[in-house]
């Protein structure tokens, strides 16, 4: 009679979470025959070992990465380029210089960029939402305007910490506006803040780019996302901190899972939700700034693949984080590989080809899939 009971509650449960969470009580036998139609892994072990065949893809994309582009480099000799370095030799030189800076940007950016999508995404509750919602892409443009057209800085290496504090910034007053008001920083508020201080800070940075050719220029190839032209030195300054906002997102899985259900199911839980909401804000703002200074705002990522994560092992906020974090990188890897070869021997830039490709898929993704559940 209790299971019968909880059956009933599940089915009729709105929110995908109370419903999976309920029929972890139930016996194998008594949960409903959709579960094994409906494309997830829901066993620890399955999605474990499906996660281990994304890990395998990943390390073959890296591979690729360091061996595909305008001239094809055997992999012996990328082997020697990275672990006995000669550089009297041509392709040891454009490995270790030019394809291993931007492999690493990528797996560094692709982790921070689609963390931060799934983290907002949970935050919110807004299936759409990705790391701009709150200011960052564009906070960090605005700074970099500011520092390129009112301070002179013309090198990435001289204007990037300038980004990453834009970023900081702008989120943090997105989310400050957010908690004004007796219910704080609500999921619908911080989704109006966010909007409105991108769409002001947007007109702001296009009224004095348009007035400047050579700041135009200048912004021309980080406004789409590129991997191009960062040296490893100065991934090095930006690493660390998209390495601790990881490591933050990480841990935000059981408050995500909380949110989830509400503020009132949170709240009785013991979920502390204000405290829940800033700590996971405060990871997008470090990583995906981070990101955004270095690579520059490169979409689809964050918007994209947390969906794609929740196609493989539903609404749990752990495996998602665990999920994104091996496919992000994966997808941003192979899109910078396939601008290396559409327009061989010229390159397309990583972020448009992440739109070639992720808008599309998004497109069908929507289609196929109830985005609403979230």
């Amino acid at each position: 009679m209790c299971r019968a009971r909880l059956a009933v509650t599940a089915a009729d449960a709105g929110p995908v979470e109370v419903r999976e969470g309920l029929e972890r009580h139930l016996r194998p036998d008594d949960i409903p025959a959709r579960r094994e139609s409906d494309g997830m892994v829901h066993t620890t072990r399955g999605r474990s070992l499906v996660l281990l065949v994304c890990l395998g893809v990943l390390a073959l994309l890296m591979l690729l990465s360091l061996m595909v582009g305008a001239k094809q480099i055997p992999l012996a000799t990328v082997v020697d380029a990275v672990f006995a370095y000669d550089a009297s030799l041509e392709d040891h030189l454009v490995i270790r210089t030019l394809r291993l800076p931007r492999t690493v940007l990528a797996v560094l950016a692709g982790m921070a960029f689609g963390l931060g999508g799934a983290v907002i995404q949970g935050l919110s509750r807004n299936p759409l939402a990705d790391p701009g919602l709150l200011g960052v892409n564009q906070g960090a443009a605005a700074a970099t305007v500011v520092a390129i057209s009112f301070f002179g800085l013309g090198s990435l290496s001289q204007y990037i910490w300038f980004s990453f504090a834009g970023a900081a910034i702008t989120s943090v007053i997105v989310y400050w506006v957010a908690s004004l008001g007796r219910e704080g920083a609500t999921p619908v508020k911080i989704t109006l803040a966010g909007a409105a201080l991108t769409v002001f800070l947007g007109s702001v940075t296009s009224a004095i780019v348009l007035t400047d050719a050579h700041l135009l220029l200048a912004l021309r190839r980080w406004t789409v996302g590129s991997l191009v032209g960062r040296p490893l030195e100065l991934i090095a300054e930006m690493a660390p901190f998209m390495v601790v906002g990881v490591v933050i997102a990480l841990m935000c899985g059981p408050a995500l899972n909380a949110l989830a259900l509400g503020d009132d199911m949170a709240r009785g839980l013991g979920q502390r939700v204000g405290l829940a909401r800033a700590v996971s804000a405060l990871s997008v703002v470090i990583m995906v700034g981070a990101a955004t200074a270095v690579a520059g705002p490169v979409g689809f990522v964050g918007l994209v693949i947390p969906h794609v994560a929740r196609a493989f092992i539903g609404p749990d906020y752990r495996w998602i984080l665990a999920y994104t974090l091996v496919l992000s990188p994966a997808f941003l890897l192979l899109c910078d590989i396939v601008g290396r070869v559409v327009m061989r021997p010229a390159e397309l830039q990583a972020g448009f080809v992440t739109i070639a490709i992720g808008g599309p898929f998004f497109v069908w993704l929507v289609r196929q899939r109830d985005l609403a559940e979230l």
